[in-house]
């Protein structure tokens, strides 16, 4: 062993030692979800959503990890010095001793799982401001998967998803640069720039036979992370885009201008987490303490989330103490593959006290909790530290929400001679050729649905389906006994012979 390598030995021995007694250190704030590229999750740009840690958490004592199998010893410590020293030996360029170990700690971190991450400079500089709503890019989350990246979800109104990138998407690469190349926060830089300029993504989508190119202007992405509006007959349409530190109260205020719209109450609404990739943890809980009424849980001992982990400081759990601000009215959750984690809680919270029906296909089955460790004031970890659990037990990682009505996303193919309307109601007497004439009716389209329900279902055949549901609940008691009397047709004069 040469004197270098006898140095570089003593410098890792030491800071393993370090390692072993430092204290505990506690999250200075409570981040959630987790890379998102050009788009809005913390962590960074890239990868899938991460909630946030547990309030006040304790980070444990590192010497606990120490007290277990594989213990470092001094062959292992002479080979990641001996890897140095012929890296700054043989390597076809000079490369920093500061470089290198910022890419050993992330290729360190990085083989943990997909969502633990060492957060350099710039992505730690990322990761505080993804949170607040607004940054450059193109406007998808992103996480690692097969070597390539995943589309977890296209952001609203951004770039991504006006082109028609969809969730479950790979990203294989960009600018003509193979993805499988690059580090994770080198792709989500290539994929950021200067609003206005443009950026190329090669895509693989299942069910297709060659890739797909979306060449993209970028954008400053502005996240509205709550949009309403009345669907009919006094139904509420809630969207959450993604979970933000004001997204509860947003959320709040939008439900009571929909009911001061109409003489302050609402027969229902549609929660859509459809592509709603996660977000801050509390404001997960929030928004579930909208929705529950705490009184009257009488289960689960009122729990919203909980979380397991290695070791007791990372336990967390978040309880119902919030009242129903829709009184009771029923409510439908409309999830996909793109909901994933914060959105999981929400619905699997909401499903596990039967508040909700959850309606879609099944989400994303991300149900870990990343935890925000500073290192320096510039530099920080992000590890998984736990992992979610549903009130009733149920464990959403990797498995994700199963809906209790799965409805895909079809899509309504328009023909004349209202042929169209055939896959949402069934063909009528009155449309066949030469059929008999019967009561005196001006009656096209009177029998079935309203325009509006056409329309719907032709633009979002998920949202029209979760409406026919939300309006038969309306019509049931907690029985499922019919309470409201269906309108009876209007009388009609026989026709004469």
């Amino acid at each position: 062993m040469n004197m270098r390598t006898i140095i570089l030995s003593i410098y890792v021995s030491i800071a393993l030692l370090i390692i072993a007694t430092i204290a505990p250190i506690s999250t200075t704030f409570a981040e959630s979800t987790s890379s998102p590229n050009t788009l809005p999750t913390p962590g960074l740009p890239g990868a899938a959503p991460a909630a946030a840690p547990a309030p006040n958490a304790k980070i444990p004592d590192a010497k606990v990890a120490t007290d277990e199998k594989g213990q470092v010893n001094d062959d292992d410590i002479n080979r990641f010095t001996n890897t140095i020293v012929l890296i700054k030996d043989f390597y076809v360029k000079p490369t920093p001793d500061n470089e290198l170990l910022d890419n050993a700690i992330r290729g360190m971190v990085s083989g943990l799982d997909p969502h633990s991450e060492y957060l350099d400079k710039e992505a730690y500089k990322t990761l505080l401001m993804t949170t607040s709503g607004e940054f450059g890019g193109v406007g998808i989350e992103i996480t690692p998967e097969f070597g390539i990246l995943k589309v977890v979800s296209p952001i609203d109104d951004t770039p991504a998803a006006k082109a028609g990138i969809k969730a479950g998407d790979y990203v294989v690469a960009i600018n003509g640069s193979l993805v499988s190349e690059m580090q994770l926060q080198d792709a989500v830089d290539k994929m950021r720039g200067k609003a206005g300029t443009q950026v190329t993504l090669t895509i693989l989508r299942k069910g297709e036979k060659a890739p797909l190119t979306f060449k993209l202007n970028r954008e400053i992405i502005k996240i509205a992370s709550v949009k309403s509006k009345m669907l009919d007959n006094n139904f509420g349409y809630i969207r959450i885009t993604q979970f933000q530190e004001p997204t509860a109260k947003l959320m709040h205020d939008a439900i009571l201008q929909l009911k001061a719209q109409n003489n302050g109450k609402l027969n229902g609404i549609v929660l859509d987490l459809r592509n709603n990739p996660g977000g801050l943890l509390e404001t997960a809980v929030q928004v579930v303490n909208n929705f529950l009424n705490s009184k009257n849980l009488k289960k689960y001992n009122d729990l919203i989330v909980y979380t397991e982990g290695r070791l007791p400081e990372a336990q967390y759990d978040a309880k119902a103490t919030g009242s129903d601000i829709l009184n009771g009215a029923p409510m439908v959750v409309l999830i996909n593959g793109g909901s994933a984690s914060a959105s999981e809680i929400v619905a699997g919270a909401l499903q596990d006290y039967r508040r909700a029906l959850i309606v879609g296909t099944p989400s994303f089955g991300k149900g870990s909790v990343q935890t925000v460790i500073p290192l320096d004031k510039t530099h920080a970890l992000k590890l998984t530290t736990a992992l979610y659990r549903t009130p009733a037990g149920r464990i959403i990682q990797n498995v994700g929400i199963i809906p209790d009505v799965r409805i895909e996303d079809l899509k309504l193919v328009s023909n004349t001679m209202d042929q169209d309307l055939a896959m949402v109601e069934p063909i009528k007497e009155y449309q066949l050729r030469n059929h008999l004439k019967g009561a005196d009716t001006v009656n096209t389209n009177s029998d079935l649905l309203n325009t509006n329900d056409v329309a719907l279902a032709k633009s979002d055949f998920q949202l029209f389906e979760a409406l026919k549901i939300l309006r038969t609940m309306y019509m049931l008691d907690k029985d499922n006994n019919l309470i409201i009397t269906p309108t009876p047709a209007p009388q009609q004069t026989a026709a004469k012979n």
